[in-house]
């Protein structure tokens, strides 16, 4: 990973940038057409009894139930990264642009469908499997949803819309996106100054299952009993691990990692159902890259900056092509 310093775009952010565009293709549910026809200026008033509609994309409609029940499913989908207040505090900054975003969904599912867009139902089933498996039983699973007001069937629907949104952005914007290698050489030349890994550290990672244990576990090496003689005493995992500074590690685990000194043991860290001990072996600090080591990195920036730009003109043309009209107060 890379960063660059005193930079507005700059390559250490280029994970949030990925979420960020992950964001553009939310998750919608289509509401019930109320079963009979309707004209655009009508349509608000036939069916105002069952939802009230918040928008009008051509011939779709948004309701205030969509965008509830789009940030019930976020709810879900950011559960496996955070908890508590900083999950609220994620949803509450989506809040802020959601309609047009919603809006730009509507758009976007509209044009996959005129292009009789196909999914692999595979996919749809193999990311509900991914959600499901952030849960220890399905029992978990399924009062998480019947919390958010959700059923499977609402989480497989938003799987598929976000899936024919991906394809047609493929096949609209993305396949036709080009960066030479001249534009990299001109980014690494004019930025080089700036181009540097981030810190690493190299890290020994103890796991056990039983708090207790892991107490006595980490208290008895800080004692300085040695590893290897611990591993024997006790059923631990041990592995070694390597992690960048500003990687996408649980706040928990980061802020205890680099707070560590070499040669320092950290206290148990409980993530989910296992408890965490970690040592400092040794640090890598930051250094200026080369042309050579660079170039991925800079190749994958430069893509998504174009990627953005012609994402932007693209629904920028559809929204001048489309009728809209925003309900909400």
């Amino acid at each position: 990973m890379l960063k660059i310093k005193n930079q507005n775009s700059c390559l250490a952010g280029r994970q949030a940038k990925f979420l960020i565009l992950n964001c553009i293709f939310t998750f919608c549910i289509f509401p019930a057409f109320c079963g009979i026809p309707f004209l655009r200026e009508n349509f608000a008033s036939t069916c105002f009894a069952q939802d009230k509609i918040i928008a009008i994309v051509n011939d779709d409609v948004i309701t205030q139930k969509d965008l509830n029940d789009f940030m019930n499913f976020m709810r879900i989908q950011l559960s496996g990264e955070y908890a508590g207040r900083e999950l609220e505090e994620k949803i509450q900054i989506m809040k802020v642009d959601l309609l047009n975003k919603l809006i730009e969904d509507r758009l976007i599912l509209q044009e996959a469908k005129k292009n009789n867009t196909n999914i692999d139902e595979n996919r749809v089933k193999a990311k509900v499997n991914e959600i499901k498996s952030r849960y220890p039983q399905e029992a978990e699973f399924q009062n998480a949803l019947t919390r958010q007001g959700l059923v499977q069937a609402d989480i497989e629907a938003k799987i598929r819309e976000q899936l024919l949104m991906y394809y047609i952005v493929e096949q609209k914007v993305r396949e036709k996106i080009i960066v030479r290698p001249q534009e990299v050489t001109a980014f690494y030349n004019t930025n080089k100054n700036e181009l540097a890994s981030h810190e690493e550290r190299e890290l020994s990672v103890i796991t056990l299952e039983n708090e207790n244990l892991a107490k006595t576990f980490a208290d008895n090496l800080k004692k300085g009993e040695k590893l290897e003689d611990l591993a024997a005493k006790y059923p631990i995992t041990l592995n070694q691990l390597k992690v960048l500074q500003g990687e996408e590690l649980r706040k928990e685990i980061e802020h205890t990692v680099f707070n560590l000194k070499i040669g320092e043991i950290s206290n148990p860290v409980k993530i989910d159902d296992k408890y965490y001990i970690f040592k400092l072996n040794n640090i890598n600090p930051p250094k200026q890259l080369n042309l050579s080591e660079a170039q991925d990195e800079i190749n994958a920036f430069l893509f998504d900056r174009k990627f953005q730009e012609e994402l932007k003109k693209w629904l920028d043309e559809l929204k001048k092509e489309s009728y809209i009209k925003i309900l909400q107060n």
